[in-house]
């Protein structure tokens, strides 16, 4: 008898967040496609419906209507950090799909940031099982549970059940699952389930080239304060070169992409897992241009030589801040003078740096404002992307504030900026402030700047209007230093 269908999605709808459908770079759902290359392992029948690109839910419903599956697995892509924020809209579609899902009487599991955090919302959707950490294994698990085994849900290692009895809350959770350490071992994605011609026309069609993603590793070892990592924890677990440039020329064979997009937290943490990457893609011939995530400090002189060697194009680095006491409270384990040497080296291999802003951290005020605008202009990156103080769940930044924050705990889209905390200013503020960073970069080196000037005396005449009610919160503000005194600290 064959196995039913399942169904393997996601609820990243490019066309809920207006600020995503501008950039128009799109990505296939990576860990889904991972997944389902798993499942396909074992012999099962998957099929997959790619939210990305689609309309909306009712597009959804028909392909659910269609293919008639035994089990839907919403299969977030833990790799793409917009599903970490997880926005108001993306939980309403993944809420409407499991609704949608269960009236047409699938077995419904759901893996993901938001639903790791909070899995009585899920369940209580009609959910059957909510994936935490990982889904490869444990939906694998599961799948022979629901269809070969009969057995029992709650010995499956990572899963959130609904436990006996009813209301909220009344979960039952099985033994944790460890974190994969092998990659090498898992199956490459099944990205022929993916509409590769829907994306290339997407791609070309507003940048001139089609580009995809990959991922060499999962966690990230550091500890920023901030950050949430609710599937792969803190630890950190790499694939060998070789395992990643055959992917690379299995890729380029398959869907040939003009370029790729490394969705690591961190790429390749030393020199020598990075020279030894470019010796294997060229011996591969799979050599191709990329762009990565990594941090200041981890570009020594070492690592920009050998991600040149590579064939790197572009690497986005978390600066976040020109003040050292912002990066200090932060956790950031990096340093003002790091960016600046990190972004020199890039820029003298010929490769692009970019940074991440992040305005509003508590105990940031106007001085560390103008210490970031001065530190961009300095070093004039080739481009920015500036966000908010935003408090995950399961972070230390969270627990400090979550007596400050209201009934909105989410984003409604990625382009909303608000402040969900009291922090020194209101939403009004770090939007005109991110707006003059942004045209700060535009300019570009050499352009006349009194026009941003007279924006920025401008700014600061309106601060006080725009200043919070909120007290500052205790053991942060004296980490931070004026403007003056940092310059100092800099010199030095």
């Amino acid at each position: 008898m064959r196995p039913p269908a399942i169904l393997l999605t996601h609820s990243y709808y490019l066309e809920h967040d207006p600020k995503q459908v501008r950039k128009m770079k799109p990505y296939p759902p990576l860990a889904t496609l991972i997944t389902a290359a798993m499942l396909r392992r074992q012999g099962r029948d998957v099929a997959l419906f790619d939210a990305m690109l689609a309309s909306g839910e009712d597009e959804f419903e028909r392909v659910v209507d269609e293919t008639r599956p035994g089990i839907v697995a919403i299969v977030e892509d833990n790799f793409n950090f917009l599903t970490k924020m997880c926005t108001t809209r993306m939980r309403e579609a993944t809420l409407a799909m499991i609704r949608a899902a269960k009236a047409r009487g699938c077995r419904v599991a759901v893996n993901g940031s938001d639903a790791g955090d909070q899995p009585a919302t899920y369940l209580d959707a009609g959910a059957d099982a909510v994936i935490s950490g990982e889904p490869e294994h444990t939906l694998a698990e599961l799948v022979n549970v629901w269809t070969d085994t009969g057995g029992e849900p709650g010995r499956v290692r990572g899963l959130v059940l609904r436990g006996d009895g009813a209301g909220p809350g009344n979960l039952l959770r099985t033994s944790p699952r460890p974190a994969i350490q092998e990659l090498d071992e898992l199956p490459f994605p099944a990205w022929d389930l993916v509409d590769v011609p829907r994306y290339r026309e997407a791609c070309v069609g507003a940048h001139g080239r089609l580009s995809w993603n990959m991922v060499t590793s999962r966690g990230c070892p550091y500890g920023c304060n901030w950050c949430a990592k609710p599937v792969f924890g803190r630890t950190y677990a790499q694939r060998s070169p070789a395992n990643v440039a055959d992917e690379l020329r299995s890729l380029r064979d398959v869907v040939g992409p003009d370029h790729v997009w490394f969705a690591d937290d961190i790429f390749g943490l030393t020199p020598r897992w990075i020279e030894a990457f470019a010796d294997a893609v060229r011996t591969r011939d799979a050599v191709t241009s990329f762009s990565i995530q990594s941090r200041v400090n981890l570009m020594t002189p070492g690592a920009v030589e050998a991600l040149a060697h590579a064939g790197c194009e572009e690497v986005w680095m978390g600066v976040e801040s020109g003040s050292q006491r912002v990066l200090d409270a932060m956790d950031k384990g990096s340093t003002v003078v790091q960016a600046r040497e990190a972004t020199r080296r890039l820029r003298a291999h010929g490769m692009r740096a970019c940074w991440f802003i992040q305005l509003g951290y508590p105990g940031e005020e106007w001085p560390e404002i103008l210490l970031t605008r001065d530190l961009l202009r300095d070093e004039r990156p080739d481009d920015i992307g500036v966000s908010v103080a935003y408090p995950l769940p399961g972070t230390e930044f969270y627990r400090r504030v979550e007596r400050q924050l209201g009934p909105e705990r989410h984003w409604r889209t990625s382009e909303d900026l608000a402040m969900l905390f009291r922090g020194t200013y209101s939403t009004p503020f770090y939007r005109a402030a991110r707006d003059l960073l942004h045209d700060e970069v535009s300019a570009g080196p050499g352009a006349d700047r009194g026009v941003l000037d007279v924006r920025w005396v401008e700014l600061e005449r309106r601060e006080p209007e725009f200043r919070s009610s909120a007290p500052t919160l205790p053991g942060i503000r004296d980490r931070v230093v004026g403007r003056e005194e940092q310059t100092q600290v800099e010199q030095r």
